[in-house]
């Protein structure tokens, strides 16, 4: 958790670039929402067997590893409450492109520790206590 003494703001993040067992975040900082967050670049799926992929009919999809609804990447929490699937051989990382999870075409950019604060530019001071242990 990172917080401003100047103005108050608050932020619960990671503060950098961060790996788990099935998700990969970087921290953020949007420009429009003058806000940090953690965006997904990577998730690791479940790669469906050979039947799957061909579907049906037998024919391949463009992409056999895109999910529905899968296009854009999911927010921290989703990917945090995402449940593994028990008995999965063999899984694909899928990468996503760093966006704003409350809209993509606000402007964004890599927010790493000690950057400033989004809000009103001072440095940020690193809570002691942790605020997140996932995976």
């Amino acid at each position: 958790m990172f917080e401003c003494s100047r103005c108050g703001f608050r932020a619960k993040v990671s503060g950098r670039a961060d790996k788990g067992f099935s998700f990969v975040v970087q921290t953020i900082s949007c420009r429009d929402c003058k806000n940090l967050y953690d965006a997904v670049t990577r998730l690791k799926l479940p790669q469906p067997s050979l039947a799957e992929r061909l579907g049906p009919a037998g024919l391949r999809p463009a992409n056999p590893f895109r999910q529905k609804g899968m296009e854009a990447a999911p927010t921290f929490q989703a990917a945090l409450n995402r449940l593994t699937i028990p008995g999965a051989a063999r899984f694909k990382w899928l990468r996503f492109k760093i966006r704003c999870p409350v809209s993509s075409a606000h402007r964004i950019e890599v927010w790493n520790e000690p950057d400033p604060c989004p809000k009103c530019g001072m440095p940020l001071e690193k809570h002691p206590l942790p605020y997140r242990i996932w995976d």
